[in-house]
């Protein structure tokens, strides 16, 4: 195994981990990370590069299932609950459902349309600033106290709301996290109940989406890349796992400010060297 290709992997793993789940746009990153690091002796084939990404992705997945794992097993009916009734005051996977189906439908319905048309480099700069004015917006009119301070308070229509405001995501560059999480503040949600809810609706979403593109690329695994595939997901595990700790910790105090201020500079760089 060669150190560089190793490091490049770690380095694709760590970006992944480290944005995929805050709302700074992991597409925007991965596009700057391939074109300044990657391109220059790619180590995998350009479809065997794409499944890479879909494997790394997996374990910024599984980090999401270990810091939720108590709220999955809940939510799942594998732990009894305390009280009757108690349904009524905690997520649901029903309600889980209800907030993934508009941007499911969207998705399969313009999918194809959304690979060929959408991205490219100039409408993933354009969707980064998009995104970065609505989290702006949802810090400007969101409701002076949030009345839904935790994610077990969450309404099936307000799951339903979020659950719209996800299918900016299906714009590359847009942010599930950005999009979701502003959707939620907007309606009357504590930033961290915004982002629970947002993590916790990824899981199934991005493993299904990474299940069936593993399916059709299965043939671009070879003994020579697996060592990379394994580095890489480890990689993108601890990274994640670093970053959705450190950011549910924060989002409360900090809010969606910091987040769209970086996303206007990166919208910067990432113009300067594309147009």
């Amino acid at each position: 195994m060669e150190i560089i290709p190793l490091l490049k992997a770690i380095i694709l793993g760590m970006v992944e981990g480290l944005t995929e789940f805050i709302p700074v746009s992991s597409t925007g990153h991965m596009i700057l990370v391939d074109d300044m690091w990657l391109k220059s002796g790619h180590f995998l084939t350009k479809y065997g590069a794409n499944t890479f990404k879909v494997v790394i992705q997996l374990g910024s997945i599984l980090a999401v299932v270990v810091v939720f794992k108590e709220k999955f097993i809940s939510m799942l009916g594998l732990r009894r609950r305390h009280a009757a009734g108690s349904s009524r005051s905690r997520l649901t996977v029903p309600k889980v459902i209800a907030g993934l189906v508009p941007a499911g439908v969207l998705g399969i319905l313009y999918e194809d349309y959304i690979d060929e048309h959408l991205f490219s480099a100039g409408t993933v700069i354009f969707s980064l600033g998009a995104g970065a004015l609505l989290m702006i917006v949802a810090e400007l009119f969101k409701p002076g106290c949030p009345r839904v301070k935790t994610v077990d308070q969450i309404t099936y229509k307000q799951a339903v709301l979020i659950g719209i405001f996800q299918c900016f995501s299906l714009w590359p560059g847009f942010s599930r996290s950005g999009s979701t999480i502003s959707g939620g503040v907007l309606l009357g949600l504590s930033h961290r109940a915004a982002a629970d809810f947002t993590f916790i609706m990824a899981v199934p979403i991005m493993a299904g989406a990474s299940a069936l593109s593993l399916l059709k690329n299965w043939q671009y695994f070879s003994l020579d890349t697996l060592p990379y595939f394994i580095v890489g997901f480890i990689s993108a595990f601890l990274f994640a796992l670093i970053s959705i700790r450190f950011f549910l910790k924060l989002i409360n105090r900090i809010g969606l400010f910091p987040f769209a201020i970086y996303r206007i500079i990166l919208v910067g760089i990432l113009y300067l060297i594309y147009v």
